[in-house]
């Protein structure tokens, strides 16, 4: 809500106050009760990622002779990763909620973006040396799976 510079402080706590009722049936205030279950969901969530998926980035660049600087977790709600030029892989906590194998088809994409910044032919002949149903992983992916889930 935005109030006009001259009005009062008190003006505008008497107006909201008496207008209560109708402001709640307004605006889309979210349950407090079902906001703490979401927020501890993602906090246990963040945890799970925090546990496995630097582990696993890691076990597969080993394996593979892949090397990155950085590893970050985040939330982000159109991307499941991400590698930048700096050699820093991304991977959303939500990998959390799906099958193990595509958790690993993301990692090994992330992970050939290190050679190939593009998803050039080069590039998704890299991701096959390492996953052979990648393209099957990744429809699955992104039909089934949202990533801000």
């Amino acid at each position: 809500m935005t109030v006009p510079k001259y009005t009062s402080e008190f003006l505008a706590k008497r107006f909201l106050n008496s207008n209560r009722d109708h402001i709640r049936e307004k605006l889309p205030i979210k349950d407090p009760k079902g906001q703490r279950a979401r927020d501890y969901q993602q906090k246990m969530l963040r945890k799970k990622a925090k546990e496995y998926l630097p582990y696993r980035l890691e076990y597969y660049a080993k394996l593979y002779g892949y090397r990155y600087d950085e590893v970050k977790l985040s939330h982000a709600n159109t991307r499941w990763g991400s590698c930048t030029s700096d050699r820093t892989i991304t991977l959303n906590i939500g990998l959390m909620k799906v099958p193990e194998q595509l958790r690993d088809y993301v990692i090994l994409h992330e992970l050939a973006h290190l050679n190939h910044p593009d998803h050039s032919n080069a590039f998704w002949a890299e991701v096959e040396l390492h996953d052979k149903n990648y393209k099957k992983h990744r429809k699955v992916l992104n039909t089934m799976y949202n990533p801000g889930v």
